[in-house]
This record gives structure tokens, sequence and C-alpha cells, in this order.
């Protein structure tokens, strides 16, 4: 019987010790690179590299061009016309005096009511709107960056965690099967061990899933090689700090109304239907066409000039489907701007009340509860070495010891979640951390 104890206190203190030395980081690929950024860091690679933003850069330009287009006149037109065989006087392209013959016209396009100042100003709107929808992509992209950084850091945390209970019982389990085989332990103990194992295998197995692909998506973003593995750098503490209960809900509203470059591109899309609607109610009266021409011979007198005006007589078509499609447009886009304006207000109240529960819950915690934590499965040990507590009790407690841990992560990992959604829903980087 002392012999019996003896193995399993030396499996006991070899799990504790394993406990203690920890690991490298488990996520890491064998042979990849480690690229440990900061925050900060990984935003300058992703502002620099993330191709979504450099195409979207290409459409800034290429609507900017389009003002340029909108701006030129209409080229003026020129025709000329030579007789091509003159049979009195035998001569192709005749243009003697006596007998030749040719022609010439210059005519210019001239818009009325307008036309042109407003398709500039559709190109203008249009341009604002490419560069709005840049900013809102940068703010779309730069949550997802953020996000996708704090998750690998505080999974890679409670990895570590399963890792390290895995270790320790891989080789306790060993030591286990061992002492079974020469009839020292009950097989209880052994199954228990290796369920107990197994289980963290899967469950480990199915976090490192997720750490793998938003690795992923965080290297496509910033354009890192695809065997790389960022390892996040983060220094931060929101114990006790009122984040959220101390900015105002109403300076919230404010600046999403102000910076949300999404309602910005709603307001954009109300201006340029209305401009639209003017320019369709325009079209409606007909351009003018000014002309110039000369005859040397085929009119009613030689060397015959003359001066023209040309316009189209609106009797039938006076634009009237185009001007009732642009008023539908006006109004259609003004139900749209209001229905993003209560969505956005609908989200931004969501993301406030769900922010300041878990500011409030987090603080509610004892900063040192961890600590007490780590120290009590040391006490714990002693009680075991005392004959207080069994095997079985202390393989329990170390598993509530590693659910707090994975708790008290995601919790972490929660609020500063929060704290990021209340940035993108407001536009303004209230809480950056």
């Amino acid at each position: 019987m002392h012999r019996k104890f003896v193995i399993v206190l030396f499996s006991i203190q070899l799990l504790l010790w394993c406990i203690a030395v920890g690991g490298p980081v488990y996520g890491q690929p064998s042979g990849s690179d480690t690229l440990k950024v900061t925050l900060k860091e990984t935003e300058a690679q992703f502002l620099k590299n993330n191709l979504d933003l450099i195409i979207q850069h290409y459409s800034v330009d290429q609507a900017q061009a389009q003002i340029i287009t909108a701006r030129l006149f209409n080229n003026p037109d020129f025709s000329f016309a030579n007789v091509l065989y003159n049979p009195k006087t035998k001569r192709f392209f005749d243009t003697s005096h006596d007998g030749g013959e040719y022609s010439a016209q210059l005519s210019q396009l001239i818009q009325t009511a307008g036309k042109r100042n407003k398709n500039i100003q559709l190109a203008q709107i249009s341009a604002q709107q490419a560069q709005y929808q840049l900013f809102d992509l940068l703010r779309t992209l730069r949550y997802t960056l953020r996000n996708d950084f704090y998750k690998i850091y505080f999974q890679e945390q409670s990895a570590r965690v399963y890792q390290e209970e895995i270790n320790s019982l891989a080789k306790t389990l060993k030591a286990f099967q061992e002492q079974y085989a020469k009839g020292n332990i009950a097989q209880k103990e052994v199954l228990r061990i290796q369920s107990q194992l197994y289980s963290l295998q899967s469950e480990l197995n199915d976090l490192m899933d997720g750490i793998d692909d938003t690795q992923s998506e965080l290297k496509l973003m910033i354009r890192a090689k695809p065997s790389s593995f960022v390892l996040p750098q983060v220094d931060i503490n929101l114990e006790g700090k009122n984040m959220v209960s101390d900015v105002p809900y109403q300076r919230l509203i404010d600046s999403a109304n102000a910076n949300r470059y999404d309602l910005k591109v709603a307001r954009s899309v109300v201006d340029y239907n209305n401009i639209n609607l003017k320019l369709q109610k325009a079209t409606a009266i007909p351009d003018v066409t000014l002309s110039l021409a000369y005859d040397k011979q085929g009119s009613y007198i030689r060397d015959y000039s003359s001066a023209g005006i040309a316009f189209s007589l609106p009797f039938f078509n006076r634009n009237q489907g185009g001007i009732k499609q642009a008023r539908i447009a006006v109004d259609a886009s003004k139900v749209q701007l209001q229905s993003q304006q209560d969505q956005l207000e609908s989200e931004l109240a969501n993301d406030y009340k769900g922010a300041l529960r878990l500011e409030n819950l987090y603080n509610s915690f004892d900063p040192k509860f961890k600590q007490d934590f780590n120290h009590l499965i040391q006490e714990v040990f002693k009680n075991y070495q005392k004959h207080n507590i069994g095997l079985l009790e202390f393989l329990d407690f170390y598993d509530s010891y590693k659910t707090n841990t994975l708790q008290l992560n995601n919790l972490q990992l929660n609020r500063i979640s929060s704290l990021e959604q209340l940035n993108f829903a407001t536009g303004t980087p209230f809480f950056n951390q």
C-alpha cells in the first residue's frame, strides 16, 4: 500500500511540475516563422499591404477620372465632300474653278438646361461615394483585423492551459499503465485519466481548428507568409476601468451619425438621385446644334455659304419615363437612408448594452482571483499528501482550474471584442487599446 502511494505521489508531482514549467506556443507549426507583432505593427502592415484596400484605391482613382470626362465639351463635327469623277472635264476629284465641286460643313452640339454641369455634379458625387466606400471598407477590415488579433492571443492562452494538462496527463497515464500492469493500482484510475486525456485532446483540437482559421484570415489581411505563425504581443489592463459607462450614449449616437461612412454613402445616394432627377428634367429640353457650311457650286449660286441651327421638337418624347424613374429613385433612396439610420441606432443600442454588461461582469471579478486560484492548487496537493483528498478529487479540481481559466480568457476576449464592436458601430476609435 505504501508503494502504491509513492507511485501515485510521484505522478502527481510530475503533473504539477509540467503545469509549472509550461511550454512553447502550441499552435506554431514545426519549422514555421514566428511573427511577434504588436497591434500597432499589425495595423501598419495591414494599411501597407492589404490588397482589398489597394483595389478600392484604384476604384477611387477611376471615379475621379470620370469627373475629367464629365467636364469635357463635345467635339465639333467636320465633314468634307469632293466630286469623285467629273464626266464633263473627265477628271477625278476635280477642284478646278469651272468644273470642280466640293463642300464642307462644321457643326457643334450645344447642351442646354445645364446638362453638362449636372453631369459634372453626378461624377463628383460618384467620386465621393468611392472615397466613402474606401473608408467604410477600411473600417470593416480594421474591425476584423483587431478582433482576429485579440482572438488569437486569448485562444493561444487557452491552448496553453489545455496542452499543459494534456502533457501532464499523458505522462501520468503512462506511469499508471505501468503500475496497473504490475497490479499496484485499480483499472478504474487508469480509465479515469485516460478518459479525461482523450476529452482534453478533442477539445484542444477543436480550439486549434479555430485558431488556424483566424491565423489564416489575419495573415491574408497583412499578406504574411502562409507558413508563418503570428504571435500577438498584448499588454492591456482593463481591470476596474469603466470605459463604456464613462462615455454618454448620446455621444456614441452623434459620433455614429457623423462618422459612419456607410451612412454617408446612403446620404450621397439621395443627393445623387436628386441631381439625376434634375438632369432627367433637363433632358426633356432639346440640345441645339449650330453649323457652318460651304458649297462651291452645288447650290443655287456658286460659292454658297450658310449658318444653321438644328434641334428636335419635343412633341412626343419629353423623357417622361426617365423623369418618373428618377422620382421613384429619390423616394426609394430616402426610405433606404431612414432604414439604415434605424438599423444603425438599433445595433448601437444593442452593442452598448452588451458592452456595458460585460464591463460590469468583468469588474465584479476579484483581480486576485486567478492568482489565488493558482495558489490553491498547491494547497490541494498538500492535502493529497496528507490523505485528505484522493487522486480523482485532485484531477477534478484541476479540471475546474482549467475551466475557470478558459472562462476568464473568454471573458477578457469578449470584453475587448465588445469595445471593438462599439468602435465599429460608431466609426470612431473610442476604445482602441
